[in-house]
């Protein structure tokens, strides 16, 4: 009796080996890139002027290009941004609230975004209650990056760009080199005159 037992477990063993054996590799998910609905609105900056206060392209119009670098793959991507969006990236997503930049005529030129970065916390178990933390909300300068850097051990992000215009600004045409004036030619070389023969008077 205990050997047919033995023998019965044994069979169902290896059926369920055979059966694990023959089932089919899983096949890696796709990434995701939707941004949660309770994360797509960007908060009202405090720093930003009113409409009243803005000179130039208005906020809503502006475009920042925002560069994104994934550290564990060194793969980098630019991000045409609009005040007010969000965008994610796999497991990061990246606000932007504002961005601003010197007028032509003013120096020293900067170029700066206020933008939020919001990474997946650790250990999530379940993929549809997903939780993010914010690890930046803050001002980035493209001219002076040290003056506020994300500090994220994957990703680094920072502005490349805010496409804006000022009212009176012209944008600077190519410079076009004067058309080269024909070199004087000079003068021919007088022919020799033809001179009589000496003649030998005797």
């Amino acid at each position: 009796m205990r050997h047919c037992v033995t023998t019965v477990l044994c069979a169902a063993a290896i059926n369920g080996l055979a059966a694990c054996s023959e089932a089919a590799p899983t096949l890696p998910e796709a990434q995701e890139t939707a941004v949660p609905e309770e994360l797509q609105s960007s908060n009202t900056v405090s720093e930003t002027p009113t409409d009243e206060e803005q000179i130039g392209t208005p906020m809503a119009e502006r475009v920042a290009t925002i560069g994104v670098l994934n550290k564990r793959n060194n793969v980098s991507q630019d991000l045409k941004m609009k005040p007010g969006e969000s965008r994610r990236l796999g497991d990061v997503i990246i606000r932007l609230s504002a961005c601003e930049r010197t007028p032509s005529w003013e120096m020293p030129k900067e170029t700066g975004a206020f933008v939020q970065v919001l990474t997946l916390a650790d250990d999530q178990e379940d993929a549809e209650t997903l939780q993010w933390k914010r690890v930046f909300s803050g001002w980035l300068f493209k001219n002076s990056p040290s003056l506020n850097v994300v500090e994220d051990p994957v990703y680094d992000v920072w502005v490349k760009d805010c496409a804006m215009s000022f009212p009176g600004e012209v944008d600077p045409e190519p410079a076009t080199p004067a058309p080269s004036e024909p070199a004087e030619q000079a003068a021919p070389a007088p022919e020799p005159s033809a001179e009589a023969p000496a003649t030998n008077e005797t």
